[in-house]
């Protein structure tokens, strides 16, 4: 851990990495999906804050375009109506993660920012290849924005979340909002995917040993979108969207040491030229997954804090 450019991570995130990789444990794109799957959620919560205690924590059926029962779980911070809501899509590369494996950051996020989140359990690749995780994303914001009143929440105060591929669902959803019409308050993107390929310096750069590494971005794109033309669609790269004129104003926090920072920072960077208000902030020394490690790393509770703090932010606006 003391070439660079690994030299200057925080001395929380180095001792991390040095707990990873003394446990041992497989990686997981040497594992079956479903074993992948299992690993994740088993690890998943080794290095969270304490679960926030919630007014309202309710699991729910969210149906999709093709009829099939997508699991949900609404938090809320109070039993109040009339709370903004945010959809909250969870990273994984498609491949895994799921409900479990982000209900201590989704209930962080509701306890922060004063807001309902709803944490959707999209389908999941290879099972379900794209653009079934898009489409399914798409079609819980629009059955959201119909149902809020009946969940509590204000229908026009309305924002989409997620970090990793998540935070990509996220950005389109942002965009098929936009082209149909439904008002968002913001999107808020964890160091979301946003590029067709692995093409920007700092996936090459940060390729070995920071959490995400190269072969296994391979092996989460390879289930998910295995072609070229699946992966230059912008529902898969929201960095090719033809346009991103008037979509939400967006919150995107990235990790300095993350083979997505560079795609991350250009997509801000589109966004910005096409006249939409861009708050970025990069967090330094610090990896992939990092605001899933807010028990030893601080610069997760930083983020969770500046998320919250955008929310709040932009509900008001609203």
């Amino acid at each position: 851990m003391t070439d660079l450019p690994h030299a200057r991570l925080t001395p929380q995130m180095r001792a991390v990495l040095e707990r990873m990789a003394r446990a041992g444990r497989p990686s997981l794109h040497l594992l079956l999906p479903r074993d992948a799957r299992l690993a994740y959620e088993a690890r998943s919560g080794v290095l969270e804050l304490p679960r926030a205690d919630l007014a309202r924590v309710q699991d729910l059926s969210i149906p999709a375009r093709d009829g099939h029962a997508l699991p949900a779980r609404l938090y809320a911070p109070s039993t109040a109506a009339g709370l903004a809501l945010l959809l909250y899509m969870h990273g994984g590369g498609f491949t895994i993660g799921s409900i479990a494996t982000h209900d201590t950051l989704c209930r962080e996020l509701a306890r922060l920012a004063g807001c309902m989140v709803v944490a959707l359990d999209y389908r999941l690749a290879p099972e379900h290849r794209f653009p079934t995780a898009s489409n399914d994303a798409w079609d819980a914001l629009v059955w959201l924005a119909a149902n809020a009143p009946l969940l509590g929440a204000d229908r026009a105060r309305l924002a989409v979340g997620g970090d990793s591929a998540g935070g990509t669902l996220a950005a389109v959803n942002a965009i098929l909002a936009r082209d149909a019409g439904l008002p968002l308050a913001l999107q808020l993107l964890f160091y979301p995917g946003c590029a067709a390929h692995q093409e920007h310096p700092s996936h090459a750069r940060f390729a070995r040993g920071l959490v995400l590494e190269a072969p296994a971005i391979r092996w989460f794109f390879d289930h998910y979108a295995g072609n070229r033309e699946e992966r230059e669609d912008w529902r898969f790269a929201p960095l090719l969207a033809p346009d991103v004129d008037g979509v939400a104003p967006a919150w995107i926090g990235l990790a300095e040491y993350d083979p997505l920072v560079d795609e991350g920072v250009a997509y801000a960077d589109k966004l910005r030229l096409a006249g939409v208000a861009v708050e970025l902030d990069i967090y330094r020394g610090v990896t992939h997954e990092f605001i899933k490690m807010g028990r030893a790393i601080p610069e997760a509770r930083q983020a969770h804090a500046d998320a919250a703090r955008a929310l709040r932010r932009a509900f008001v606006q609203e």
